[in-house]
């Protein structure tokens, strides 16, 4: 996320604040170019028309304000929303109700992870009224038991029990005809191996001591114990993208230039390279992120906005984070303490 210079802060004089801040929060109101007749009548303090252009044109020498057209009224540009956020922006906080929206569905027995965070994006989508995102990391926790439970039709279920009591379920093909007893053998095979040790630690170990032919199981089993692993494993270091809430981000278009902007955003939100990324960005900085438009580090697609945080895992250290993305004149005064609460939630079910 890239900072305001704070001379370009420091050269707005008050008229030029309070003439800025009124157009920027026409735009995140309307989406509308504000003209000077317009904002002469809005403003507490009054201001001729004339006096207003003259303002107008020095924030757009400064490359905080632009024109559609020679005669039109004035809109933010993606630098100017920055510093608008960074240095002008009145944050509000989260109401009752959007909290108990949140961990009511957030928190409820039996969920996954992957649910959990699922449903925290949804919520997150809901509230903020722009697509949400969430990065699910892959799980770190120790284990204590893993059990196979054959569902027939070639199918078992696959049980894995971390230390913590975490529980979550998968469910993975076996051959036709496996009998029982391979089932029971996978098991014991592999909690004899996975105790205290997360899916990785164990995977390897196992992988190693198969291809060290010091594994004492028939090649049935050791396929069962494979696919089981393989269930947890495989996603890459940052995890999985989980995105809630795409038809949002068509919501708000009144031209085809919109239609545009979302269908790249919606290209990117597909490139993998995104996940680990955002994942760098948030951690680096930490708390609440917002990338905008054309000018941040993150995706490149103008007219569009992102507002992220991270949240940690069982150990304390950042595993993921969660957002919203949506078009530039999002609300971020009411998104931005929705997103970093949600974040906080989850890394206390996380933890």
């Amino acid at each position: 996320m890239k900072t305001i210079p704070h001379s370009i802060i420091g050269e707005l004089n008050e008229r030029s604040r309070m003439v800025f801040s009124e157009i920027v929060s026409s735009y995140l109101e309307n989406g509308e170019p504000l003209g000077s007749r317009t904002l002469s009548r809005r403003l507490i303090e009054p201001l001729s028309p004339a006096t207003i252009r003259n303002v107008m044109a020095d924030l757009e020498e400064m490359g905080l304000l632009y024109s559609q057209h020679t005669s039109a009224g004035r809109m933010p540009t993606d630098l100017g929303l920055r510093m608008f956020v960074d240095g002008l922006l009145q944050v509000g906080s989260v109401t009752d109700e959007e909290r108990q929206t949140i961990e009511s569905q957030c928190i409820a027995a039996g969920k996954t992870i992957n649910d959990t965070l699922a449903e925290a994006t949804t919520a997150l989508s809901g509230l903020a009224r722009c697509a949400g995102l969430v990065i699910a990391p892959k799980s770190d926790r120790a284990l204590k038991h893993m059990e196979f439970v054959s569902l027939g039709d070639g199918r078992a279920l696959v049980v894995m029990v971390a230390e913590d009591g975490l529980v979550e379920n998968r469910i993975i093909e076996i051959p036709l005809g496996t009998p029982p007893s391979a089932l029971v053998q996978a098991a014991n095979y592999l909690n004899a191996r996975l105790v205290g040790r997360t899916i990785d630690e164990a995977r390897r170990r196992i992988e190693q001591e198969i291809a060290d032919h010091r594994a004492q199981i028939d090649v049935l089993t050791g396929k069962l114990v494979q696919a089981g692993l393989a269930t947890w494993s495989g996603d890459g270091a940052a995890g999985s993208l989980i995105i809630k809430g795409h038809a949002r981000l068509l919501d708000d278009i009144s031209a085809m230039a919109d239609l545009e902007q979302v269908r790249a955003l919606f290209d990117a939100l597909d490139t993998r390279d995104l996940l680990g990324r955002l994942l760098d960005l948030t951690k680096t900085a930490g708390g609440v992120q917002i990338f905008i438009g054309a000018e941040n580090d993150l995706f490149n697609v103008a007219g569009c906005a992102m507002v992220a945080a991270p949240f940690a895992g069982s150990r304390g250290e950042i595993v993921g984070a969660i957002g919203v993305i949506g078009p530039a004149r999002i609300n971020y005064a009411r998104i931005i303490p929705i997103v970093d609460y949600t974040a906080k939630v989850v890394g206390r079910l996380l933890g």
